[in-house]
């Protein structure tokens, strides 16, 4: 596998569309024909959701995209709410088909953002993680998509002046920058897999993976707290 490196500080706006359709083309087979006790099965990462809930979230928030439907409090808790009731009399599968549709359509509109709606690809991609670890499937936070979505990852943390942040990763051949420090503070290191990462930098147990970590806090690392 090759690496992100710092030349993703340049953003290639076919990249969020990329992780998406790489995503879709894994999960939504995995979701067809699942019996309806695997969507009422809890997530961990999302307290009080479901893996249906999730995926109406999910599917909702693709929809949103392509439409441009955005409203003040977009993607506030009550919101989501809102979205997951609006499609409480929908199918299983109806709820999927909407998934798929959304991943595949919102690439082109993430692109012509101009880098605003680039986290919503990445955020798609960890939820996608979480329904496949609360069904047991192998792969979560992993998978073809990675390379991108760690490449995604660094560029947004580094935009964002989020902690420094150096891993060296089994995953990739060199190492990867995330986080911006200015200079103020040295970064700190990770040693690990990708996967791993991923689940530091969006508050996910690590599973029991063994990793290494030093000079800074694993809850430092978090983009969504």
């Amino acid at each position: 596998m090759t690496t992100p490196a710092d030349a993703h500080d340049v953003r290639d706006p076919e990249q969020p569309g990329r992780l998406l359709a790489t995503e879709r083309d894994a999960l939504i087979p995995l979701l067809r024909g699942r019996a309806p006790e695997d969507f009422a099965r809890p997530v961990a990462a999302c307290p009080g959701w479901t893996v249906r809930d999730v995926l109406a979230h999910c599917a909702a928030a693709l929809t949103r995209a392509v439409e441009g439907a955005w409203g003040p409090d977009v993607f506030s808790p009550e919101s989501n709410d809102r979205d997951i009731a609006a499609r409480s009399g929908w199918s299983d599968a109806e709820v999927v088909d909407e998934l798929e549709r959304g991943m595949t359509a919102a690439g082109p509109v993430i692109a012509r953002a101009g880098g605003k709606l680039d986290g919503l690809a990445l955020g798609e991609w960890v939820h996608a993680g979480d329904v496949r670890d609360a069904l047991g499937e192998p792969g979560a936070y992993g998978g073809a998509g990675l390379p991108d979505a760690l490449a995604l990852l660094a560029r947004l943390t580094r935009e964002r002046g989020h902690v420094p942040l150096h891993a060296d990763l089994d995953d990739l051949d060199e190492p990867l920058r995330l986080g911006e420090s200015g200079g103020e503070r040295p970064p700190g290191r990770f040693i690990g897999d990708g996967p791993t990462l991923v689940r530091l930098y969006t508050g996910r147990p690590a599973g029991g993976a063994v990793f290494e970590l030093a000079g800074v806090e694993a809850e430092e690392l978090d983009i969504y707290g």
